[in-house]
């Protein structure tokens, strides 16, 4: 009789359910249930997911491209590398000073007793010295060459801050597109976490029904809510993730307290046809480390020259008018004067800056050579990591499809009973590991990319080469 009643329950249940071949129950998708699996893939379509926080009146819409002209001019580190610039500039005019005539002015009370005279004489000899004004006008006519290798020395440091400001503009666009790909994974991964708990609450609802009617045991049950729970928790951390990198892209724009704004675009792959003879070309040309580096070696020669000329003298020329004497208007006077001032030689002193200079000019030489190295060696890491992340591409886009259609064959089975809460669970894991797995693909190789062009000094993508994953795989045979 109790089994009569469960046959006759499962019937109804049956009935209840979407209507399925009987034949075919656990053996093929219903599309209309369970999407394709391409459908798991990134797209350009902008959703509610993608809604930070706040109304959407009240947010803006940001790209990648916002993201780095907010980079650009809110990053701290560029301003602080441009004011460089400008104070390298002043140091500039400052050298070429020399060459401005020199004013001083001066006035004063001079009183004096001559204590010799006045013994000799046997009185006391005071006089009063007044300076109503005394004016003198220098000129510096020529240094042989001193001042001209000075302004050349801090015009090549002119040069080197343009070179390290342009370094840190790439830094920071590295830095800003690495946030950013870090947030669109994060939203990815609170997606698949969200994703995770609605079929999880699905199977847990599936198991109860099973269980209120008899079909499978209160433990099935029980199992159901307990993977409900673990993956509600793995949301709660999907969620302070997505938190962390708003923070940090924040932060590498420079406005941590911006408004809320809407992110607009997704993970995507966007192929890069470069090779690695091309890539070390292009940073020849754009990488400012280069350019520091041969500026580096030229200060150090022209501040070996700078040493040698310590020997040599300065010609210049003085005017002086002095108002005066024994009262502030009594008489006037003055000077002119042509010198040629030589400079206090110590020989030993000046010898040995020499040779430290040139022994300084080596070192920057070689320093240009193990910067020219390390540059070649982080173009290699970027372009072999690249190449690593690229064909990873195709075989986790296989991984979520082969992971999918497991996950939705075994839930076909366990919605007519033949399959156990375990066989579903694993199936479910593993479809959400291989999603995660694949975006995290995706931003490891959208990251590599931008180091790869960080390596180079230069942004060598253009909108044009971005096509779709899918038509990629398809050319492959994947």
């Amino acid at each position: 009789m109790l089994k009569k009643i469960l046959t006759t329950s499962l019937i109804l249940y049956m009935c209840s359910m979407p209507v399925l071949a009987l034949d075919k129950i656990g053996n093929e998708i219903t599309e209309k249930e369970f999407p394709h699996s391409d459908h798991v893939l990134p797209n350009h379509e902008v959703s509610s997911d993608y809604i930070i926080s706040g109304s959407v009146e009240k947010n803006i819409d940001l790209t990648l491209e916002n993201c780095i002209e907010l980079a650009l001019g809110n990053n701290p580190q560029i301003n602080a590398a441009f004011q460089d610039i400008l104070a390298s500039d002043a140091r500039i005019k400052q050298v070429w000073s020399n060459y401005f005539p020199q004013i001083g002015w001066q006035t004063g009370y001079t009183r004096i007793r001559q204590l010799q005279l006045s013994d000799a004489l046997g009185q006391n000899l005071t006089f009063n010295y007044f300076i109503l004004g005394q004016v003198t006008l220098q000129q510096m006519l020529y240094d042989f060459g001193v001042t001209q290798n000075q302004a050349t020395i801090k015009k090549l440091d002119y040069e080197g801050y343009k070179a390290s400001l342009t370094a840190v503009i790439n830094d920071v666009i590295y830095q800003t597109k690495d946030a950013y790909f870090a947030l669109l994974f994060a939203y990815e991964n609170r997606r698949v976490a969200q994703d995770t708990v609605d079929k999880f609450q699905l199977f847990y609802d599936q198991a109860k029904a099973f269980y209120e009617i008899g079909m499978n045991p209160k433990v099935d049950v029980t199992i159901a809510e307990s993977n409900l729970s673990s993956a509600k928790l793995k949301l709660i951390q999907a969620d302070n993730a997505v938190n962390l990198a708003i923070a940090k892209l924040n932060n590498v724009m420079g406005v941590p307290f911006i408004d809320k704004y809407n992110v607009m675009d997704k993970l995507q792959y966007q192929p890069l046809n470069l090779t690695f003879n091309e890539a070390v070309d292009i940073a020849r040309e754009a990488r400012p480390e280069l350019r520091l580096a041969e500026i580096k070696v030229e200060t150090a020669n022209q501040t070996l020259k700078l040493v040698k000329k310590s020997y040599f003298p300065t010609l210049s020329v003085e005017g002086q008018l002095q108002i005066g004497g024994k009262s502030w208007t009594s008489n006037h006077g003055y000077n002119l004067g042509g010198y040629l001032n030589f400079p206090t030689i110590n020989g030993m002193l000046i010898r040995n800056e020499i040779k430290e200079a040139r022994y300084l000019y080596d070192k920057e030489l070689a320093n240009a050579q193990n910067t020219q190295n390390q540059i070649y060696l982080e173009i290699q890491n970027a372009f072999l990591t690249l190449e690593e992340k690229k064909n990873q591409m195709p075989v986790a886009l296989l991984q979520v499809k082969q992971a999918k259609e497991n996950y939705e064959l075994s839930y076909g089975r366990y919605r007519v009973g033949e399959a156990s809460p375990t066989e579903l669970k694993d199936s479910q894991i593993m479809y959400e590991t291989a999603q995660l797995t694949y975006y995290q693909a995706l931003y490891e190789y959208n990251s590599a990319k931008a180091g790869l062009e960080k390596a180079v000094g230069k942004n060598i993508i253009s909108d044009e080469d971005v096509i779709e994953l899918e038509e990629e795989t398809e050319e492959k045979g994947t």
